[in-house]
C-alpha cells in the first residue's frame, strides 16, 4: 500500500522492542500450533499464535499495560470497553497500582463485566452501545481529570500491540504471510510494523468482517470513514470508524485487507475448537476463516493466523457452534409435508433412519408459512450431516421417497 502522510509518525521497530522490554514479565510468550489437521485442510502449513491463552484471555493487556505504564503515580485511569480492552486496562492499572475506571454499555456480557470487576476496575454501565459508553468516559476523563487510554488511537498501544509480531517472527521465522483481524487496526499495525522491518518480504493481510469493514472503505477514501451501522458477529473487531494513526499504518505497512462474512467466521470458529482444540471468540477466528477462503494469497507457502483472543461468552458460545455448524453443512433444516394420518410421521422417520441420519430436533404441526391443505401437516425437522454434499443427497432421497420438501 501507499506511504502514510508524513504528519503522522509510524511505529518503528525500536518501540515495538521497548515495549517488549516493558513487557518482559507482564503478559506472557503465547505459544504457537501447527496443526496437521487444518494445515491439510487449508492446503498450506499454518501457524497458530495463540493470544487467546494470554493474561485476560487477548492480546489487549500488551497495549494496555504499554500505554498506562508511563502515566505517573496517582494517575486515574478511564476507558470505554465492551470487553477486551476493557479486562486489558484493569488488569494493567492494577498492576501499575493505578484506579482504573471502565465504561461498559449496559449490554455488555455479564461474565466480561464481572471480569473487568476483578480485574480491579470500578465498573460503570452506559448507555446501550459502545458510543455511548465511549462518550461517557470521555466527558468522565475531563470531569474527573483522567487519563483515557483508547483502544488502538495511540503510538504506545500499537508498539504494544506489535510486541505479537516480535515473538511470532522468532517462533515461526518459516511464515510467508501473517494474517491478522482488523477492527480499530491497532494489533494489525503494531504487527505489521515490526514485521515488516524484521522480515521485508513477509506479508500482511488484515481481516475485517463483511459487516463492519472500514478499514477498507478508509484506504479507498483515503481518509477515515465513519460506517452507519455494523452486522457482525464478531463483535471484538466490530468498529464504525478507524482512527487517522492506524489508517497511516495499514496504508504503510498492511500488504492487503480482506473480508470474510459470518458464515466463514462461524466455520472456522467451528474447526479451531473441534480439530486445534482452541477456544476462540468469533474476532479471533477471522483470521482462519480468510485463509479457509482461500483470499490471503501467498502462493500456499506457511501463513501464521493471529487468534487474537478467547474471551467468548459461555452463554453465547452454544449458539455460535451451531452457527457453524450450519454454515459447514453439518446441520440440515428441512420442512417436510406428510398426510395427516397415523403413521406418516413414523414412517419418514424411517425413512431418516434407514438414511443413517440423527435427529436432533422435531416439530410437528398443522399451520405453516406455505398455506397446507386440511388432511396434511407440516413437520421441521434438525438432522445430523457429514457436509453439505451429505445434505443435499439427503434430500434428494427423501424426495424419491415420495415426500414433499418445502424451502
Amino acid at each position: 500500500m501507499s506511504s502514510s502522510p508524513p504528519d503522522v509518525a509510524l511505529t518503528t521497530l525500536d518501540d515495538v522492542k521497548a515495549a517488549a522490554q516493558i513487557l518482559d514479565g507482564v503478559t506472557r510468550i503465547t505459544p504457537v500450533l501447527r496443526p496437521v489437521n487444518l494445515s491439510a485442510i487449508a492446503g498450506r502449513p499454518l501457524v497458530l499464535k495463540c493470544e487467546n491463552l494470554q493474561r485476560t484471555g487477548s492480546f489487549k493487556l500488551r497495549g494496555a499495560y504499554r500505554r498506562i505504564s508511563e502515566l505517573p503515580a496517582g494517575s486515574a485511569v478511564v476507558t470505554a470497553s465492551a470487553g477486551n480492552h476493557a479486562q486489558g486496562v484493569a488488569l494493567a492499572s492494577t498492576m501499575c497500582k493505578l484506579k482504573s475506571t471502565v465504561f461498559m454499555p449496559s449490554t455488555a456480557a455479564l461474565p466480561k463485566v464481572q471480569a473487568t470487576r476483578n480485574y480491579g476496575a470500578e465498573v460503570v454501565l452506559e448507555g446501550a452501545s459502545f458510543e455511548d459508553a465511549g462518550a461517557a468516559a470521555r466527558a468522565y476523563a475531563e470531569r474527573e481529570s483522567a487519563v483515557f487510554v483508547p483502544a488502538f488511537d495511540d503510538p504506545l498501544v500499537i508498539a504494544g500491540q506489535g510486541t505479537v509480531g516480535l515473538e511470532l517472527a522468532e517462533q515461526a521465522p518459516e511464515v510467508e504471510t501473517v494474517v491478522v483481524p482488523v477492527g480499530g487496526g491497532g494489533l494489525a499495525g503494531g504487527i505489521a510494523a515490526a514485521m515488516k522491518a524484521l522480515r521485508p518480504g513477509c506479508r500482511v493481510v488484515g481481516v475485517e468482517p463483511a459487516g463492519a469493514a472500514d478499514m477498507e472503505l478508509s484506504l479507498q477514501a483515503g481518509e477515515p470513514v465513519a460506517l452507519d451501522r455494523v452486522d457482525t458477529i464478531a463483535d471484538g473487531i466490530a468498529v464504525k470508524k478507524v482512527s487517522e494513526l492506524t489508517l497511516a499504518h495499514a496504508r504503510a505497512f498492511v500488504d492487503d485487507i480482506v473480508t470474510v462474512t459470518d458464515e466463514e467466521i462461524a466455520r472456522a470458529l467451528v474447526l479451531l475448537l473441534e480439530r486445534a482444540k482452541q477456544v476462540v471468540e468469533p474476532a479471533s477466528a477471522a483470521g482462519l476463516a480468510a485463509v479457509l477462503a482461500d483470499t490471503v494469497g501467498g502462493d500456499d507457502g506457511p501463513v501464521g493466523v493471529v487468534l487474537s483472543g478467547g474471551n467468548v461468552d459461555p452463554s453465547l458460545i452454544g449458539r455460535l457452534i451451531d452457527f457453524g455448524l450450519t454454515a459447514v453443512g453439518r446441520y440440515l433444516m428441512l420442512r417436510v409435508v406428510l398426510d395427516d394420518r397415523p403413521g406418516a410421521l413414523h414412517s419418514l422417520l424411517g425413512v431418516i433412519a434407514d438414511l443413517g441420519l440423527n435427529v436432533v430436533e422435531i416439530d410437528h404441526h398443522r399451520t405453516g408459512v406455505v398455506p397446507l391443505a386440511v388432511d396434511e401437516v407440516e413437520v421441521l425437522l434438525a438432522l445430523e450431516t457429514r457436509d453439505r454434499a451429505h445434505q443435499e443427497e439427503t434430500r434428494q432421497k427423501i424426495a424419491a421417497a415420495g415426500y414433499r420438501i418445502l424451502g
